[in-house]
């Protein structure tokens, strides 16, 4: 311990003031004055007084990577010999975190006692402090959470943002992260301390489980929640303390860096789902209702382009679950194979396209190909193309038709008054001649009439999936929240509840067409059933009163 550090210093929240002061006038922190705010203070007081296994789960954005990087440099202030271990979701990520530090202490008066000597390990990515003395572990070391961890000894361990979208997604993803974050308990030496700091990525966040591995977890919302009692007790004592004093629900809990306009253009921006996760730390699933589609009531198999089985049995038995495929469901949803299928194939009875047009901007225009048999709904295409009205949409489009031998292509009919369709016409039937029609006008809000078109046939298991075409869907979207998976198994009746949603939409429009010809030939099926009692009953009368049968072809089509 350095015992010649001025008392004051050893508050880490004054250190903290000092550090946003330089920052300030470099120009990295462009607020009207230097304060930290309430939020980055209890983060720093937490950081500095908190257990020695500890979870800092705060908003995009609130700073908690700088703060960090300024407490392992107070803390060699404090005891140069101390080992830190930086670990990040990539190689990349840690390496910000140690450059950020030891720019601290090669620029900022405070820390230059630490600067390296010659001799010393002095490097982006591991450095000793001047006044460290011998050790087999640098004084700071990064390293990516799939790296090289065995070997390494640390008094403390910074696991910063550990979880993303890239190694978070699956749940096979999700365990191989499990697995890793277990190593660090032979890494850390006795007494030491492990600290993770991040945002929740989905809603299966590995964070929740640390809960279970010995981890005090503390959450910063974004904004005051409505439901406290949804975060089992992990809110910061300072949120606690602003909603016992009365603040209304959305209130900024940090009205110093993020506004409630600003929130509510994040909000607009990321959809209800991904701002409840990036900025109020809300990983709660509440009831089966919330997310009510389901990859378990899909039948996922693979399937040919003409011809299908004439029945299918669906089964959740944990010996058909399909592993080789990548499931981005919440915790413990997977895709299973059917149990028995049928040896007889038939060819479809029909095949519908339907587009759901972007206009211009980050939307897909997406498509989704469905085709029909025996009452089974065969998923064998999705995707999208960006670009908006462009020739090589247009064209891909038109190409995904005559590939599945479309019968009818349907558009979404809210975009330019139809334009879409006529531009799409000459181009289609350049390709592939079909029907091409607009499709009906779509009524109520979207999110409740896509859930309430998919549930019933998903919960009746009547939607089979293409094996190929997750892979497809999975490798294709540039961002997770353009796979159709994603996007269905993450859709809630919230008006605004996915950021994307072209796919699942498209999907909706295809699935739409064939529920209401189901519902046609139901009623033409209760029609004719009706017509043959009628007629049986009419034969009974004829041959009462004549004796005997008096079948005629007439205008009453008797058995």
């Amino acid at each position: 311990m350095n015992n010649n550090i001025p008392e004051e210093l050893k508050d880490f929240r004054n250190v903290l003031y000092l550090v946003w002061e330089y920052l300030w006038k470099a120009g990295a922190i462009t607020a009207a004055k230097p304060d930290p705010t309430p939020v980055q203070y209890d983060i720093a007081n937490y950081l500095q007084n908190g257990p020695r296994r500890k979870v800092i789960e705060a908003f995009r954005g609130v700073g908690k990577s700088w703060i960090t990087a300024a407490y392992v440099c107070w803390r060699l202030l404090l005891n140069p010999n101390l080992n830190f271990l930086v670990v990040s979701a990539s190689k990349d990520r840690s390496d910000q975190f140690t450059i950020f530090s030891k720019r601290l202490i090669g620029e900022m008066p405070l820390f230059h006692v630490l600067k390296p000597k010659d001799g010393q390990r002095n490097s982006n990515i591991a450095f000793d402090v001047g006044p460290a003395g011998i050790s087999h572990s640098p004084s700071v070391k990064s390293v990516g959470i799939t790296g090289q961890l065995t070997g390494s000894r640390a008094d403390e361990i910074i696991a910063d943002d550990v979880e993303s979208l890239n190694n978070s997604l699956t749940q096979f993803m999700r365990d191989q992260l499990s697995e890793r974050i277990k190593e660090f308990d032979a890494i850390i030496k006795p007494g030491g301390k492990i600290t993770f700091l991040g945002t929740p990525q989905t809603e299966m966040s590995i964070y929740q489980q640390l809960s279970g591995r010995g981890y005090d977890i503390r959450i910063w919302p974004a904004r005051l929640p409505k439901d406290p009692d949804k975060y089992g007790g992990r809110l910061a004592p300072m949120v606690t303390d602003l909603i016992e004093k009365g603040l209304p629900e959305g209130h900024p809990t940090d009205a110093g860096r993020f506004n409630l306009e600003d929130l509510q253009e994040r909000e607009a921006s990321y959809g209800r789902s991904g701002f409840a996760l990036q900025f109020m730390l809300d990983t709660s699933l509440s009831d089966a209702d919330k997310y009510p589609l389901k990859l378990s009531d899909l039948i996922v198999m693979p399937l040919d382009t003409r011809m299908a089985p004439v029945k299918v049995v669906w089964s959740s038995g944990p010996e058909y679950i399909i592993n080789d495929v990548p499931s981005v469901g919440l915790s413990n949803d997977r895709y299973y194979r059917p149990m028995w299928v049928a040896k007889d194939m038939a060819e479809y009875t029909g095949s519908v396209m339907f587009i759901d047009p972007s206009g211009r901007g980050s939307d897909e225009t997406a498509y989704a190909v469905t085709k029909m048999l025996h009452g089974w709904i065969y998923l064998v295409d999705v995707g999208g193309f960006t670009g908006g009205y462009s020739k090589e949409t247009l064209e891909g489009l038109a190409n995904k038709a005559k590939e599945h031998s479309v019968n009818l292509v349907l558009t979404e009919p809210n975009f330019g008054d139809g334009m879409f369709t006529e531009l799409l016409k000459p181009v289609l039937f350049k390709f592939h001649k079909c029907r091409l029609e607009e499709a009906e006008r779509a009524t109520g809000q979207k999110e409740r009439r896509i859930i309430d078109t998919l549930e019933p046939v998903m919960n009746q298991h009547r939607l089979v999936v293409d094996t190929r075409l997750i892979r497809r869907d999975y490798d294709s979207a540039t961002d997770p929240a353009y796979s159709l998976f994603y996007q269905m198994t993450r859709i809630t009746k919230d008006k605004g509840a996915l950021r994307h949603d072209d796919r699942l939409d498209a999907l909706e429009g295809a699935v739409r067409y064939w529920v209401s010809q189901v519902a046609q030939d139901t009623d033409r099926a209760a029609y004719e059933h009706n017509q043959r009692l009628l007629d049986t009953e009419l034969e009974k009368f004829i041959e009462g009163v004549f004796g005997h049968s008096h079948k005629v072809d007439s205008w009453i089509r008797l058995p």
